[in-house]
């Protein structure tokens, strides 16, 4: 196999989709948040900066992985690591104080990071490498059971902090790394199955998820209850029309429309910038899968391909099940929008995916065998 590295040859469409993002999201941060940032900080710009933080050590990540020319992402030794560091912040997060009735968060050295979203990287690297190494014994039950191993140990720690959401992302995305490297359907329905039987038996052993799931499905919605976060957002989104109200002109993000700057900072992008600032961000996002699949196609091997769709997958997947949640097409979960939605965690490791993505876009397969990007 020849290979060629272009150190000046990144995927150009895919970084500025994602630069676009982060822009808008930063923007939009502020937008909806000075309000909330001057009543508790003392500062209209509290927000605005950690966000604008995040993006520049992002950003920053990006540009360490376009310039280093091995694949240290797939040295089995960074792996293993990575996935320990993240079962042990998952770990730590259960003895950490208590926010909005959660435990998603460990606070180091005046930093706090989710370790959950550092769980999407680790378990993509994981299970792409761990398939391409054992691809001619994966539907052995016997080495599927180290995978599944992991996979059920990062799920049970992230269901415990509770984030049901971010579980069924990453059992999703482990779902399609084990489909891509060669599970066969037959396995493959039974993992499944399997699966929903546990996430089945976390919902119903939680009060409020079921209110969320008969709330969605309930013909006389509760908009002063368990709908009403999403009735606020689609009242937001409503009420930007075509082009919007006005940068910085929402109402809905005074008090009315909770987690505004987070997960539903898109229904505040609907309200200000209407139907076409919101069309505008979900184009971004076909053009992040657009780039993503062209890249995994074109990628140099099996291990590139794997990673190269994991990541397109989870970064595109929570982008559209964020989106259908604030229009009010599924029930609510916590589910931040990727690389727009205010969070360091979720901005650094998106980045991060990113330029995993630019770096494998930088190589070239075999000659003659290379798709045209």
């Amino acid at each position: 196999m020849t290979r060629a590295y272009r150190r000046i040859g990144f995927d150009i469409p895919l970084f500025l989709a994602a630069l676009a993002l982060v822009a808008i999201g930063v923007v939009m941060v502020f937008s909806s948040s000075g309000y909330m940032a001057e009543e508790a900080h003392q500062q209209m710009a509290y927000y605005l900066i950690q966000q604008a933080t995040g993006a520049a050590a992002g950003f920053l990540l990006v540009i360490v992985l376009l310039s280093v020319r091995k694949p240290f992402y797939l040295n089995p030794i960074f792996i293993y690591g990575l996935l320990g560091l993240t079962a042990l912040l998952l770990m730590l997060c259960l003895a950490m104080p208590t926010v909005a009735h959660t435990n998603r968060w460990v606070v180091l050295f005046g930093l706090r990071f989710q370790p959950s979203e550092l769980a999407k990287l680790g378990l993509i690297l994981f299970f792409a490498s761990y398939s391409v190494a054992r691809r001619d014994k994966l539907n052995e039950w016997k080495t599927l059971a180290l995978p599944l191993g992991v996979l059920v140990v990062t799920v049970f720690l992230v269901l415990m902090e509770p984030d049901f959401g971010t579980a069924i992302v990453l059992t999703g995305t482990a779902g399609l790394m084990l489909y891509i490297g060669g599970v066969r359907l037959k396995n493959f329905l039974v993992l499944g199955a399997a699966f929903a039987v546990v996430f089945a038996l976390f919902l119903f052993s939680a009060p409020y998820r079921m209110s969320r799931i008969q709330g969605f499905f309930a013909q006389s919605k509760d908009t002063l209850g368990t709908y009403y976060q999403v009735d606020q957002s689609k009242i937001a989104v409503g009420a930007g029309g075509l082009i919007g109200v006005g940068l910085g002109q929402s109402t809905q993000k005074l008090y009315f429309l909770p987690s505004a700057h987070t997960d539903f900072i898109y229904a505040i992008l609907g309200e200000e910038t209407g139907l076409a600032g919101t069309l505008v961000v979900l184009s971004l996002y076909l053009v992040f899968l657009w780039r993503g699949v062209r890249i995994a196609l074109a990628a140099p091997d099996p291990a590139h391909k794997m990673i190269a769709a994991g990541l397109t997958f989870v970064v595109v997947a929570q982008a559209l099940m964020n989106i259908t949640i604030v229009l009010g097409m599924g029930p609510t979960k916590g589910i931040p929008l990727p690389l727009v939605s205010y969070g360091r965690s979720s901005l650094v490791c998106s980045l991060a995916a990113v330029g995993l993505l630019l770096h494998i876009s930088q190589k070239r397969g075999e000659r003659g065998g290379q798709v045209r990007i």
